[in-house]
């Protein structure tokens, strides 16, 4: 797997909207997040674009992809959320020179696609918060750890103020780190960027989806083969769910659908680690190799997820 460079205070990171749509005035605090850091931030052209649920057309969003992945003075390219729209782009991205010419991509929810995508050429990437994940104060060391990991300065773990996750089946497992947002797994089924969790760790979390539906997932999932011989399993949080639970449809809280479906799998597994759609958020490489202490509630990267 190829790490991209890491970046450094003083450096160009462009900003790209390849899903849905989003108002400059809601990146303000994520904007400022990165310029108190040092970082200088470029927009791509379409990135405040909006067409119904989408930033802008899909050639555009391509577009502004591309555009910042080999503007040579643009060091990392930063999605500004997700949403819906990045499945979308992949027969209008480049994808294989992109992940021969390697730069620090990082964001998550809707752009587990890119990720996947990515991956599978060889080019690690970071599951990590987006700037309009800031329009609300995060916790100190959401912001230490993005910038922890995408400037390789410290070894890969979560900070000790983080919250930590619920043992679920002890033991340990090593492998690289895959996964992301459950929906988008699930979407990459039957597809050339298909999920692909075999001896590896595999990160899920999702939002907004009723309980029923996050059973309805696991299940195609396993059905699908591709939880088998899985390593480890860390899962975040499925944020909103059970508040999405139907009362014609009974009502179980999604920690029991995901312990009831996963548990069996006998593979090391903790349950509410701070990723993703979660109030903390950590910043979690992926295609690089982790540890995950499930006993111990640890996961800690094995390597620096850039190169240096």
């Amino acid at each position: 797997m190829t790490k991209p460079p890491g970046i450094a205070p003083g450096d160009t990171i462009a900003v790209v909207s390849p899903a849905s749509p989003v108002a400059r005035e809601k990146l303000a605090n994520g904007i400022r997040t990165f310029e108190e850091r040092g970082y200088r931030l470029t927009f791509g052209k379409h990135a405040f674009d909006s067409k119904g649920y989408l930033a802008g057309s899909d050639e555009d969003r391509a577009g502004d992809i591309m555009d910042a992945w080999f503007d040579p003075e643009v060091k990392a390219v930063f999605c500004s959320r997700g949403g819906y729209g990045c499945a979308r782009l992949l027969p209008l991205l480049d994808l294989d020179r992109m992940a021969k010419e390697p730069k620090l991509f990082a964001g998550f929810s809707d752009i587990t696609t890119l990720h996947l995508a990515l991956n599978r050429r060889g080019l690690a990437t970071l599951h990590a918060p987006m700037l309009l994940s800031f329009v609300k104060e995060r916790a100190p060391w959401v912001v230490e750890m993005l910038f922890t990991v995408l400037e390789g300065t410290a070894p890969i773990q979560l900070p000790k103020a983080a919250q930590r996750p619920e043992t679920i089946v002890g033991g340990i497992a090593e492998g690289v780190v895959t996964g992301g947002c459950l929906c988008l797994l699930c979407d990459s089924l039957d597809t050339p960027d298909i999920i692909d969790a075999g001896g590896k760790i595999l990160l899920i979390e999702d939002v907004d989806e009723p309980p029923y539906r996050i059973d309805a997932m696991l299940t195609h999932l396993y059905n699908a083969g591709k939880l088998e011989n899985v390593a480890g399993i860390v899962v975040g949080e499925m944020t909103r769910t059970d508040e999405k639970a139907e009362d014609d449809m009974g009502c179980v809280p999604w920690q029991d659908i995901v312990i009831e479906r996963l548990r069996p799998l006998g593979v090391p597994m903790v349950i509410g680690f701070p990723f993703g759609h979660a109030e903390g958020m950590a910043s979690l490489p992926l295609g690089i190799k982790a540890r995950l202490d499930a006993d111990a509630g640890e996961l800690s990267y094995l390597e620096i997820g850039v190169a240096k």
